[in-house]
């Protein structure tokens, strides 16, 4: 069966490119593969075939690069969203227009099966749970695209993790990226509480008040989001240190795990995943299982997206359960939120969070 895809804001991540990733002169000019639409365009049976913009410049070169007949082109979400049946909307446009976009799409008349929003979910929890809740109502399946999800190797050492008990019981969780914390950290964030499958008891954070979207993003105006970290005690004791600090010119996406078993070291920069198991009392080196070679972003990263594109096959086709719920994309985004929290109120933040604190918006782009 054939499916049809629309994709909402035709900025970097719908297809264009985005400033860090890609190169200079390509981004905004051409199509770029590691994307929404090169997803689409990578996987058989589901079809890329109109695009919504308010910015008619953007819109017409998206349309221009990827194909898209002028009539499928549309200045507004609202003129797509009544005028086309779809099976699938991805959303791209900034964070804090996801919770207006994904409403809008669940409850039109294009009445997609599956929405494909990009991460973070949302700027505030109660946002998050409204989205969450007008998809369940109107049986549509908020798919977010925290794109190590859908990456083999971070499938298979999940696998191993959860099933295997590769660490044993992890105790001690250490990682650092690039900043901005709603930007940037939801990856880390929910690539931790994929790897460990567990919930956050209580934060103690920290912001530094810095960020580099105004140089990488040529964004126009200042918002909350910003670098920082913190320390999460995690429900089941694991102890786990975040550190979003970095500027991006030299930062890395790390992660190091101590557990009862042994102890791993993902470094998806530099190309390097390194396991030691405890024997008798020493850490022995040995290879990952199933696993050959490190994560990288030129091959994992821009493989995540067509991978996607399957799976929200397999959700329409109804043979597979949802990778990346909003359900657990809010965890993250919670975790961020507590970071905050604690910051400015020289406190910890608990979980689940109170529903007043749900309101607490952290305005980003």
């Amino acid at each position: 069966m054939d499916y049809q895809a629309g994709i909402i804001g035709t900025g970097g991540i719908a297809g264009m490119g985005i400033l860090g990733m890609h190169k200079q002169e390509e981004i905004g000019t051409k199509k770029v593969k590691a994307s929404h639409a090169g997803g689409y365009a990578e996987t058989p049976n589901i079809e890329l075939v109109a695009i919504s913009d308010i910015d008619e410049d953007n819109l017409r070169k998206f349309g221009d690069a990827w194909n898209i007949p002028i009539d499928r082109q549309y200045v507004g979400h609202d003129s797509m969203l009544s005028s086309e049946d779809l099976d699938v909307v991805s959303v791209c446009t900034p964070s804090y227009l996801h919770h207006e976009h994904v409403i809008d799409a669940a409850q039109s008349t294009a009445d997609p099966g599956v929405i494909w929003c990009e991460k973070p979910i949302a700027s505030q929890v109660t946002e998050a749970e409204e989205m969450i809740s007008v998809c369940a109502e109107t049986n549509t399946e908020l798919l977010v695209n925290h794109s190590f999800r859908f990456t083999k190797k971070l499938r298979q050492l999940r696998y191993l993790i959860q099933e295997e008990e590769l660490l044993g019981d992890i105790r001690s969780v250490s990682a650092q990226f690039r900043m901005e914390l709603l930007r940037n950290s939801t990856h880390v964030l929910d690539t931790l509480t994929f790897l460990l499958d567990t919930k956050p008891k209580e934060v103690s954070g920290y912001i530094n008040g810095e960020n580099e979207a105004i140089d990488s993003l040529g964004a126009s105006k200042e918002v909350d989001d910003a670098g920082g970290g913190g320390f999460i005690i995690m429900k089941d004791g694991a102890f786990v240190n975040i550190d979003c600090t970095v500027p991006r010119e030299f930062s890395s996406m790390c992660f190091q795990f101590t557990g009862t078993e042994g102890k791993l070291y993902m470094n998806n920069d530099d190309g390097e995943w390194r396991y030691w198991k405890l024997e008798d009392g020493t850490h022995v080196e040995q290879p990952i299982p199933g696993i050959e070679d490190a994560w990288t972003w030129d091959d994992d990263y821009r493989s995540a997206f067509p991978n996607a594109a399957e799976h929200i096959i397999e959700l329409l086709d109804g043979s597979a359960d949802n990778h990346s719920s909003g359900k657990v994309a809010a965890k993250s985004l919670e975790i961020i939120v507590g970071f905050y929290l604690s910051h400015y109120t020289d406190g910890r933040a608990t979980f689940p969070l109170d529903r007043p604190l749900c309101d607490v918006s952290i305005t980003s782009w």
